[in-house]
């Protein structure tokens, strides 16, 4: 990911911490497979780029709890308002997550 994606994106997108920005990454981070060893690295690697703190504590937690496996069972074992509560929930927190770890840090 170092090499393909250009630090300028990074800091563009998620760079200045602002509300956009942990929006920005909390939505990014949603598809994101990130339940396994290499979740640490990816977002240390990412605030390497230029990427905000706070912005990378939102990615980590909304690819943790919204990752597509993750997706996948809760939707075959939930209804569709409770799945969409389900994302909902994650989305907010993880942007609530973000917010105070920027303003905290």
């Amino acid at each position: 990911m170092l090499v393909y994606v250009p630090d300028a994106w990074i800091q563009t997108i998620a760079g200045n911490g602002s509300l956009l920005s942990i929006v920005g990454a909390s939505l990014v981070g949603i598809p994101a497979y990130l339940n396994g060893y290499a979740a640490l690295p990816l977002v240390k690697g990412l605030i390497q780029q230029g990427m905000a703190p706070g912005a990378g504590m939102a990615f980590l937690l909304a690819g943790g709890a919204t990752s597509i496996p993750a997706m996948i069972a809760v939707f075959a074992l939930a209804r569709r308002p409770v799945f969409l509560a389900y994302l909902g929930f994650a989305f907010v927190g993880s942007v609530i997550a973000g917010l105070t770890y920027s303003f905290a840090f």
